[in-house]
């Protein structure tokens, strides 16, 4: 089985657990406001892998990974090359490598088979309702919800993020309903607050991409450490 990846990141530390070989895979469904890889839209475009291939290059950095470390699967989206991801994650299990997903949780095809084979779920939290998720990605919220309920029904550990933009989710509102949504969720080990950032600009100037934030200016990253204290204080981290 091919996939198509856009690059790989060895030795990473904040994508999951410990010492990580980071997969950021083509492909992606949502235009998300914020995005700063517009070149890992287009699915099949950059380098061609095997499932084999890409796992025998995860094995030469497993003596790096530790009790804690393994490999985390990003894009992009890596449930838009669904049965190679489920492929490459079965031969990881095999070969006794911990397995992380960073997704949006967009994806129509074998996600209950996917989920079985991850041990870390690292979910995007784009908005938290449907209005603002379409203004935001583009596309209905329905396969975000579907997936974070089928997270909840096996019991996932999840990592959650939310990108913090000025002007769209950075009030202290919107942060008291986020901290709501996720007292609903019972498996969250981890929650990062990232700071919008502009250096993903010149890539659509390269591509020929209008960017839609172009008079936004970057997040304050102490005001998105003290929301995050907030959060931490009233949701429960397990």
């Amino acid at each position: 089985m091919e996939g198509y990846i856009h690059s790989i990141e060895t030795l990473g530390l904040v994508d999951g657990p410990g010492i990580r070989v980071v997969i950021f895979m083509q492909g992606c469904p949502l235009r998300c406001l914020f995005c700063h890889n517009p070149d890992t839209w287009i699915p099949e475009q950059n380098h061609k892998m095997t499932s084999e291939e890409l796992v025998n290059f995860l094995l030469k950095y497993h003596n790096y990974f530790g009790e804690d470390g393994g490999v985390t699967f990003s894009g992009g989206e890596p449930l838009f090359q669904p049965t190679f991801l489920l492929e490459t994650l079965k031969l990881c299990k095999k070969a006794g490598i911990h397995t992380a997903l960073d997704t949006s949780g967009v994806g129509k095809e074998l996600i209950e088979e996917i989920l079985d084979y991850t041990d870390l779920v690292i979910l995007d939290i784009k908005a938290i309702d449907e209005e603002g998720y379409q203004k935001m990605t583009g596309l209905s919220m329905n396969s975000f919800n579907s997936f974070l309920e089928l997270c909840k029904k096996k019991n996932k550990k999840m990592w959650l993020r939310q990108v913090v933009v000025p002007g769209k989710n950075d009030s202290m509102e919107y942060m008291k309903n986020l901290k709501k949504f996720i007292k609903k969720i019972p498996n969250v080990e981890k929650i990062e607050l990232l700071p919008y950032h502009t250096k993903g600009v010149m890539k659509y100037k390269e591509l020929g991409i209008p960017y839609r934030l172009e008079n936004v200016s970057e997040m304050d990253k102490k005001k998105c450490e003290e929301y995050l204290e907030y959060l931490k204080k009233e949701v429960k981290e397990y």
